[in-house]
């Protein structure tokens, strides 16, 4: 190996003429190896260098790469969470809407509100999901809980939804145990105005809540309706003496129709407005005698006729079981006795079924009139 390396560096001599005169330079082998070698060596250190130089560079840049993954990643999570948290805010804000919706119906339909547990309550801009089709019970416990929240909201509504119209089943019901049809009662009353007033926005943009609202509108009327109905008996005496229907007439025997039921009591026996209502006639009628008429609004008044005396006056208002009038035999009578007449839009009808509802009926009037008075002392 030694000797092929000294072949190929032979001594080598080099002639230079300068001036007319020629000298010559001697390189030895040993010269040319060595300096061979010194280059061998800057070449492989060069190389060396370069490379570490470029090793550091691919480091550099795939640092960087993931630098702006990092980067990217972060920037994507806080897009995230920033969504999340807008996403929550709105749930939040629909369930607080939406509470505040169905307080305001109660208030006004059923003057109580959801104070005391009805209805959960949250705080907006608590954390919640990303609107990005990520499910919100998903993302953490707080989103976990708030979804619960929303739904315990809509299972209120369906609650309250049912409640209405049981409700309102029981109350259209009563009205047919006397003999009525609710859709008539149902019907728009005269007297009535002021200004438009639109429901809030809560309520308008929510369908479920128009239709809650619809309903107690709804139950509203016709507990109206209910509460007018005469049901009270309109003094402390049997129906024994005369029916509704047709009847052998007392004074010629011959066969005519009676309007309504008599009563038989003593004269000056206290006579009861059978309803809340308004009295509209104090005076003497032709064949009723001394007459007291009372309106009780929905088209239902009453008659209560051969009084003897008055303790009402035209125009007073009264309540079911104020005295209005005293037991007489007025006009076409053959004793004393109170003949007790139910219209309804203008024509008699059979006062019987009104003065012997069950119960279950009168329990749900009841319930009726007291919050038709609320409603009114609230107005």
């Amino acid at each position: 190996m030694i000797a092929r390396l000294i072949s190929l560096a032979p001594e080598r001599e080099i002639f230079l003429r300068t001036g007319g005169r020629v000298r010559f330079i001697r390189i030895s082998t040993r010269f040319q190896l060595i300096t061979a070698t010194v280059m061998a060596v800057l070449a492989l250190l060069w190389a060396i260098g370069t490379l570490a130089i470029l090793w550091n560079q691919a480091n550099l840049l795939l640092e960087r790469g993931h630098v702006a993954r990092d980067r990217a990643e972060v920037t994507s999570q806080q897009a995230k969470v920033a969504a999340y948290r807008d996403s929550v805010d709105d749930i939040a804000r629909d369930i607080e809407q939406r509470q505040k919706a169905l307080d305001e119906l109660l208030r006004s339909s059923l003057g109580a509100g959801l104070e005391g547990g009805g209805a959960p309550t949250v705080e907006t801009g608590a954390a919640g999901a990303s609107s990005a089709g990520t499910p919100l019970s998903a993302a953490s416990p707080e989103a976990a809980r708030l979804e619960s929240l929303r739904r315990h909201q809509g299972e209120l509504e369906a609650r309250l939804e049912d409640a209405v119209e049981n409700r309102l089943a029981a109350v259209e019901k009563a009205i047919r145990s006397f003999g009525l049809d609710p859709a008539r009662l149902a019907g728009r009353e005269r007297g009535q105005g002021g200004p438009f007033i639109p429901v809030s926005s809560a309520i308008a943009d929510q369908p479920e809540l128009r239709d809650i609202a619809v309903l107690l509108t709804r139950l509203n009327v016709m507990e109206s309706a209910l509460a007018a109905i005469p049901s009270g008996k309109p003094t402390a005496a049997p129906m024994t003496t005369s029916s509704y229907g047709y009847r052998r007439d007392p004074f010629h025997g011959g066969l005519a129709f009676h309007g309504g039921i008599d009563f038989r009591g003593a004269h000056g026996q206290p006579i009861l407005a059978a309803a809340p209502g308004k009295v509209t006639f104090v005076g003497v009628k032709q064949g009723y005698g001394k007459v007291v008429e009372i309106d009780h609004g929905k088209g239902l008044t009453t008659l209560y006729a051969h009084l003897s005396g008055f303790n009402a006056k035209p125009g007073q208002k009264v309540a079911r079981g104020t005295q209005i009038a005293r037991m007489g035999s007025t006009g076409r009578s053959t004793g004393t006795h109170l003949h007790f007449e139910v219209h309804v839009n203008g024509a008699a009808v059979n006062p019987r079924p009104f003065l012997e509802a069950r119960r279950d009926v009168l329990e749900v009037q009841q319930t009726a009139k007291r919050r038709v008075a609320d409603s009114g002392n609230r107005g």
